[in-house]
């Protein structure tokens, strides 16, 4: 361990993996140094300026079910209870769009769910028997399937209505998977599902963040690694990556154990040369990926919506957006603010971005019937090409071990249940820590790299 040798152990890259990757070795007792080649930490999930005002590169929704993400955020001092504005189930659109009402009451599983299903409005008996006989089957095989297939065919399968498709499980697979339900895997949506609509009614509640992604973890991380006596090196590529020993090279510095917490094709480029790694190399460069957009729109401050949270109609038309957020209901700088997200965002981001954010806010002002909506003050649209890796059905990720002594992988693309959540970030960073920790490294198999497919030995960092 490393408290008893006071290895020193690189992290390269500082997203929410790399980041709560230093933060469990440092607390370990590891000198750890965390490479990060852009000048702020976050990755994927980060802050950005934006005339004047703090926003996130994206919009996230968390869920009460994230147990080691809220553990780790009060391991490194931020307040879940204040970070976060915790919103029942729900999926509700405006009333007269075409929509739904559905939300989950503060009862205990199952009732919870049973009495939304009673009370939602906006479904028809068909509707709300299909939702029923899909959550009773799937949670009795245990929200798996032996054999994977896409979203769209687990629906078909459990003859799910058009309408509750449509307005349920369609938006539900975009945001969780950020992968069309034709081409998304339907075992990945299941272990969604199982810890949201199948869960008890604190881990099915949706997290909204009250502060920037910055804040909530990245810059608490930092303040955290530097008070164990760490170094975060903030505008520091690293090129090249050789074994020394029993320990490695990183750009001609020794360190004793390294972290790879940079994307897939990067994490590629510095195993490249390295023995045994051929496959692992081969799988990091086979991922498929899928944008997400965020629009930004200001209004007069004094704009209110009637939810801070509103799920949106998509379609043609110049419909792209999925759901609005009401930002002055999360941080009162940002009053008059609304944030549409655009998830599997292929199609919208390859328009022009003014052109783009008209059509989302003449989208709002339709649903919403509130006219004055198409003339925002200003926008701005953000898109992260590669935000997620595409969730397709029997897709194989990397272990966090390796074969390498001394090297793990971490990244919400690694093995696990989840997709690329901020979840599967902060559990792929604890299992590259325990592999560090224990330099364990994963045996042959018919010559290839084995893996498992979750978290189950995994420790907590605490």
């Amino acid at each position: 361990m490393c408290a008893a040798e006071a290895r020193r152990v690189a992290v390269v890259g500082g997203g929410w993996a790399g980041c709560a990757s230093a933060v469990g070795l440092a607390r370990a007792g590891c000198k750890v140094t965390l490479f990060e080649a852009a000048r702020t930490l976050g990755g994927r999930a980060r802050a950005v300026e934006v005339n004047g005002l703090t926003l996130d590169n994206g919009q996230h929704i968390l869920l009460g079910a994230y147990r080691d993400t809220l553990r780790l955020l009060r391991q490194v001092g931020i307040d879940p209870a204040a970070a976060f504005l915790r919103l029942p189930l729900q999926m509700r659109y405006p009333p007269h769009s075409g929509g739904m009402d559905f939300v989950a009451p503060r009862l205990p599983a199952p009732w919870h769910m049973a009495i939304a299903l009673l009370r939602a409005k906006g479904l028809e008996r068909a509707d709300k028997l299909a939702l029923a006989r899909f959550t009773t089957s799937a949670r009795w095989m245990d929200w798996k399937l032996n054999e994977d297939c896409s979203v769209a065919e687990l629906l078909e399968r459990f003859d799910q209505t058009e309408r509750l498709a449509k307005l349920m499980w369609h938006p539900l697979c975009l945001a969780a998977l950020n992968t069309p339900p034709d081409q998304a895997s339907a075992n990945v949506f299941l272990a969604v599902l199982r810890d949201s609509l199948g869960a008890n009614r604190a881990a099915s509640d949706m997290l909204l963040p009250r502060i920037d992604l910055g804040a909530l973890f990245p810059a608490a991380a930092a303040r955290y690694l530097e008070s164990r006596g760490s170094e975060v090196r903030l505008g520091a590529r690293v090129e090249t990556l050789a074994q020394d020993g029993d320990g490695w090279l990183l750009d001609g510095e020794h360190f004793d154990a390294v972290v790879l917490a940079t994307p897939p094709q990067q994490s590629a480029r510095l195993l490249d040369g390295l023995p045994e790694t051929a496959d692992l190399i081969a799988q990091l460069n086979g991922f498929g990926y899928e944008p997400i957009t965020t629009c930004y729109l200001q209004y007069d401050p004094q704009l209110r919506l009637a939810l801070p949270l509103t799920a949106l109609v998509d379609g043609p038309g110049g419909h792209w957006g999925q759901f609005v957020f009401d930002r002055s209901q999360l941080d009162p700088g940002h009053a008059g603010m609304l944030s549409v997200v655009v998830s599997a965002s292929g199609a919208a981001a390859a328009l022009d971005q003014d052109e783009l954010a008209a059509q989302i806010a003449a989208q709002l002002a339709d649903a919403l019937r509130m006219p004055a909506l198409a003339q925002p003050r200003w926008s701005r649209v953000i898109t992260e090409k590669r935000a997620t890796f595409a969730c397709v059905p029997n897709l194989r990720r990397p272990d966090n071990a390796t074969r390498l002594p001394g090297l793990a992988l971490a990244g919400d693309y690694t093995a696990g249940e989840y997709p690329a959540t901020l979840e599967s970030a902060v559990r792929s960073a604890l299992g590259a820590t325990t592999a560090i920790l224990s330099r364990r490294t994963l045996p042959r198999e018919n010559g290839s790299l084995s893996h498992t497919d979750g978290d189950d030995d995994l420790p907590s960092v605490q």
